[in-house]
């Protein structure tokens, strides 16, 4: 067999599997770049080559600069504006705050943080203004689509196009050059959803909802007995407690009231200095006339006038958290006593309350504390850092992940305002073209661990592996694609199919091969086959490969039909409680706009 029938072969062969999807696609793709290599239309070089291009270099980043974004609750920041700017009563500003805000945060974030930080918010959204699901999720997913389209980093593909650009002699695309198409984009997917949306989805709920957070600390300091009587004061310079050893603050005098724990005014840890100094806390629990005596006995200020005494605020906040941990059986815990306002081994989480079965909490609460046995629960406080660090222990199973609780429930926590720093330096670098985008990228990563905001495993864990090593591995398609000669020879023939119907039905036949693939395999896997046939045959029409470019990448980001399509789509199917077919009712004409804007909106902008 001849290079290009092995490439053919090897094509036809990823597309069957990727459609049948018994396989995992990123086994799929690598073996694709290896049979590139063992029928020798590659080197082991060029088959593995991918993996080192910049552009798949940019997309890893991306994703630590996505998920940097999430765990300082700037998306948590910004769904909760959602929440407020929506209202109960109009359905059209719901939708079009939804998605004009899923479609911002797509384009700085991608298609899959974007959706993934926002999907449990419009499900809280949808039961708490008594709306079905299904009527926000699919918009939500459909308008990030669009959203993609806005900027460079909206979607691996928008990095493929530009790549491509550059390789084939006419320059890449700019970072906001993609809002020229993107925004006609999304102004008519939002007209279509608003306008026919509600008669083109189903009413129904999901039977799987994502899990809601946004209550998360009211509910543990209720279920234990905190909800009232935690008060956290600040020490004073003038406080005759400066100085003062944590074992030297003395309650007796005041019987009502309980010392939980020292806090560090900087940590907001437990405090590990040996004496108080100004600006630590001072964790106390009893009556509010008590609390108020010994604050103003001891010079004391309440860190919170508003919300002195209520423990959610005063547990859980920008600073610190909670966490609800169960004892399991063979714990090296268990035996162990405990009691509350204890400091744990590693100094940086204290005991709050301890729960047993049959047991009475106040009981549990005493000062005498309690010997741990299988099934006990216990409520820990710290900074949201030492929650991370120190509860992945064999010894005890976490309720709910700190990290996923933090996300939903905290807005703008730590970290975040350096975030929003980052995120926008990387933005300017991508604008400006200064650097090259996969230098603005790593700079931004590297500034997200450098910081603090993620530590190097964390990063490591946030980036969607799945994805990058689908581009790496199938970017070596494409240079077959080229080096064989099979793209010229498959641009040939759609341009002879085309004859002398001009460029424009050139970018209607790319289109609906694109689109059509796009709905069976995934859309990144999908434009890496067809940008070197559309270059080529670009080429060979003597045409500028720009609009055919734009128009594959618009192409690739209208997956509407199929849940299959995107992982988004998939995502969404669960707690929408879609059917298959519920897709294409609302992506048909989502799809047909798609295909005017690719077709003749795009050539308007980028000259043939």
């Amino acid at each position: 067999m001849s290079p290009i029938a092995y490439t053919g072969t090897i094509i036809a062969i990823a597309v069957v599997l990727f459609v049948w999807n018994k396989l995992p696609v990123v086994i799929v793709a690598m073996l694709t770049a290896l049979a590139l290599w063992a029928t020798g239309v590659l080197t082991i070089g060029q088959a593995l080559g991918g993996f080192g291009d910049p552009a798949v270099i940019f997309i890893a980043s991306l994703f630590v600069v996505s998920s940097g974004l999430e765990v300082t609750g700037v998306t948590a920041w910004a769904g909760q504006l959602l929440i407020r700017g929506a209202g109960e009563e109009s359905r059209t500003r719901l939708l079009l705050l939804m998605m004009g805000l899923v479609s911002l945060l797509t384009a700085l974030i991608s298609v899959n943080g974007a959706v993934a930080a926002l999907l449990p918010v419009v499900v809280v959204i949808a039961v708490r203004l008594k709306r079905n699901s299904s009527q926000l999720l699919m918009p939500l997913v459909f308008a990030a689509h669009a959203g993609s389209m806005l900027a460079l980093t909206g979607t691996p593909v928008n990095v493929l196009v530009s790549e491509a650009g550059l390789d084939a002699g006419v320059g890449g695309f700019g970072f906001f050059e993609f809002a020229l198409v993107g925004v006609p984009l999304l102004a008519g997917t939002m007209a279509i959803i608003v306008l026919f949306g509600k008669q083109l989805l189903p009413e129904r709920n999901g039977a799987t909802m994502p899990a809601d957070f946004s209550r998360h600390a009211k509910t543990l300091v209720e279920q234990y007995g905190l909800a009232s009587g935690i008060y956290q004061l600040r020490v004073r310079a003038s406080s005759p407690i400066v100085g003062v050893p944590s074992s030297g603050i003395d309650l007796s005098a005041h019987p009502e009231l309980q010392l939980v724990a020292i806090q560090e005014g900087e940590t907001a840890g437990p405090l590990r200095r040996p004496l108080v100094a100004e600006g630590d806390h001072l964790l106390i629990r009893g009556e509010s006339e008590a609390a108020a005596a010994f604050a103003a006995q001891m010079h004391l200020a309440f860190r919170d006038a508003k919300a002195a005494g209520q423990g959610e605020d005063t547990l859980f906040n920008r600073s610190s958290g909670l966490a609800e941990v169960v004892i399991p059986p063979r714990s090296g815990l268990i035996g162990q006593s405990v009691f509350p306002g204890m400091v744990t081994q590693s100094g940086d989480l204290i005991i709050l309350a301890v729960q047993r079965p049959g047991l009475e909490t106040a009981a549990v609460k005493g000062a005498g504390g309690i010997k741990l046995q299988a099934g006990d629960t216990m409520l820990l406080q710290g900074t949201w850092r030492a929650l991370d660090v120190h509860l992945d222990d064999p010894d005890v199973l976490v309720v709910n992940s700190p990290e996923l609780v933090r996300r939903q429930a905290v807005p703008m926590g730590p970290g975040a305002r350096q975030a929003v720093i980052i995120l926008i330096g990387m933005v300017l670098l991508l604008a400006t073209g200064i650097v090259p985008p996969v230098v603005s990228g790593l700079l931004a990563a590297g500034a997200i661990v450098l910081s603090g905001i993620m530590s190097v495993e964390q990063a490591y864990r946030a980036i969607g592996w799945t994805t990058v090593i689908l581009v790496g591995a199938m970017m070596p398609l494409s240079t077959a694609m080229v080096e064989t000669g099979a793209a010229k020879l498959m641009a040939e023939h759609l341009v002879n199919l085309v004859g002398d119907a001009g460029p424009v039905a050139l970018l209607a036949g790319l289109f609906i091969l694109t689109a059509v693939m796009g709905q069976l395999i995934s859309n990144t896997a999908t434009a890496l086959i067809v940008i070197p046939i559309g270059v080529a045959a670009a080429m060979a029409m003597g045409i500028s490969p720009r609009p055919v470019l734009m128009s594959t990448a618009v192409a690739a980001a209208a997956a509407f039909l199929t849940p299959i399509a995107t992982p988004t789509n998939l995502m969404v199917m669960g707690p929408g409680g879609y059917a298959f077919s519920d897709y294409w009712k609302l992506g048909l004409p989502l799809l047909i706009w798609f295909f005017v804007v690719s077709v003749f909106i795009v050539p308007l902008i980028w000259r043939f």
